[in-house]
């Protein structure tokens, strides 16, 4: 492990494209060991810093440290200590599963017999043992993901870069993805994971910084984050049906609670004092709206998100749908 406080160090960073600020003067430091997630939506600069850290961009201002090496110059000076899984598979179809493992142990300048041997224990470790001796193009979505990860990997690096890793993927292979990456956290790897999966951020990360168009908004532990919405008290009330003004006539009768009507169905219900859900369900009965379901919800991080960016779950949600449905697990 690293002698530094911090093992990335990022300060001032600047990068443009044609004109559009991809990243905008960010600044953000990541300690050894920690899971440290950027979450936003797509286009916020996401991938762009990834690039930038990795040496895959060359930033016009700003100055980024890894592991006490400037980089800022010479952005590969630290290729040895990263590892990078981008958001697309940067693998090669034609090569079996064993075969693409050995060649990026190659690049890392891994001894023959070293990186065969790892590529072994890889390929056992991410349940793909049965499938090294087929050729990459013919794995499934999940199996493909997982071997990019194993790739990124194969030298064991210090710091893992994971772009948007469950993006795409079916409800399982993502679930085991995230256990992955749990688990390699635990033996001590520095894991730098961008993702626009609210849960995902939550469930994994250790400290989150929400970018949004090129700027970041918030830095702060995930659990710093959730402690003022802990004293929310929080319901949400699924309709058959809803009228158009049963919002307001809400509004009015319990006049010390809000209401957010997230779908035509769906009504979400804060208070600061514990909810009588039953006195809002007869109310809305009363006024012929059939209830189906009423119940707590414990607030998350997509709460302090919407509250913090100003977008609304919603629109996150729409780039879920198109991107797959990798986290709904």
């Amino acid at each position: 492990m690293t002698g530094h406080s911090n093992i990335i160090e990022v300060r001032r960073l600047t990068k443009t494209f044609d004109g559009i600020t991809a990243v905008d003067n960010i600044s953000f430091a990541v300690q050894p060991g920690e899971l440290f997630g950027f979450l936003g939506p797509n286009g916020a600069g996401k991938t762009t810093t990834i690039n930038l850290l990795t040496g895959l961009a060359r930033p016009e201002g700003g100055t980024f440290v890894i592991d006490g090496i400037d980089c800022t110059k010479n952005p590969k000076a630290a290729q040895h200590l990263i590892g990078v899984v981008p958001d697309e598979s940067n693998l090669y179809p034609e090569l079996t599963g064993f075969e693409n493992l050995c060649f990026c142990g190659a690049l890392y300048g891994m001894k023959k017999r070293q990186r065969q041997d790892r590529a072994m224990q890889l390929l056992e470790m991410f349940g793909l043992k049965e499938a090294a001796v087929r050729k990459f193009v013919g794995y499934s979505k999940g199996m493909k993901r997982k071997l990019v990860i194993a790739a990124g990997i194969i030298h064991e690096p210090q710091i893992l870069f994971l772009d948007e890793p469950t993006t795409g993927l079916d409800v399982a292979s993502a679930r085991q993805l995230r256990q992955l990456i749990s688990d390699l956290h635990k033996n001590g790897t520095t894991i730098f994971l961008t993702t626009h999966y609210i849960e995902e951020a939550e469930r994994l990360c250790d400290r989150v910084a929400f970018i949004v168009s090129g700027h970041i908004v918030k830095i702060d532990l995930v659990e710093s984050l959730l402690q003022p919405f802990q004293e929310k008290h929080v319901v949400q009330i699924v309709c058959t049906h809803t009228q158009n003004d049963i919002q307001h006539k809400l509004s009015e009768f319990f006049p010390d609670m809000k209401f957010i009507f997230l779908q035509q169905s769906v009504v979400r219900v804060e208070a600061n004092r514990p909810i009588l859900a039953g006195a809002i369900v007869r109310f809305l009965e009363e006024q012929g709206v059939e209830v189906s379901e009423a119940r707590r919800i414990r607030p998350s991080l997509e709460d302090v998100f919407v509250e913090i960016t100003g977008i609304e779950a919603n629109a996150m949600k729409k780039e879920k749908e198109k991107s797959g449905m990798g986290a709904k697990a």
